[in-house]
């Protein structure tokens, strides 16, 4: 999740500078947006205000405290069940890659695990008494 405030602006400004997106950019632009408007942000190395950013799919939104926002979401994360979370992250860390076969046989796998669970009944009594779950800690 990417939070920016209306006055940040962005650019891909290496080609700016004669030099080409490094440290991954090239790698995780492309999943994050659509070729033709990579493409243009990085051979015009404009800059753009975080509206465009936003719609481009570059950030997640915009906030007037981005840095508080992002905490509140990890907060609200950090009180599901981390079996959950996990599963969920190593799914959708592989979506990217896996053939769709594959993908759905590993989701399978990861529910089959889920349910029934004590963190995933826990989450259900959470839900349904309306107060914060009591998760038991996931192993390192």
């Amino acid at each position: 999740m990417r939070y920016a405030d209306k006055s940040t602006r962005f650019s891909v400004r290496e080609t700016h500078w004669g030099l080409i997106p490094d440290m991954c950019g090239t790698q995780l632009m492309r999943h994050l947006a659509r070729e033709d408007i990579v493409r243009e942000l990085t051979y015009t190395a404009r800059i753009f205000p975080a509206e465009e950013a936003l719609a481009f799919g570059l950030i997640t939104r915009i906030a007037e405290d981005p840095r508080a926002e992002a905490l509140a979401i990890a907060l609200d994360i950090a009180g599901k069940s981390p079996h959950t979370i996990r599963a969920a992250k190593r799914l959708l860390n592989a979506a990217c890659t896996a053939e769709p076969e594959a993908g759905l046989i590993a989701e399978a796998n990861e529910q089959e695990a889920l349910i029934g669970s004590a963190n995933q009944i826990e989450a259900v009594h959470a839900n349904f008494d309306k107060r914060a779950g009591n998760f038991a800690e996931v192993s390192a």
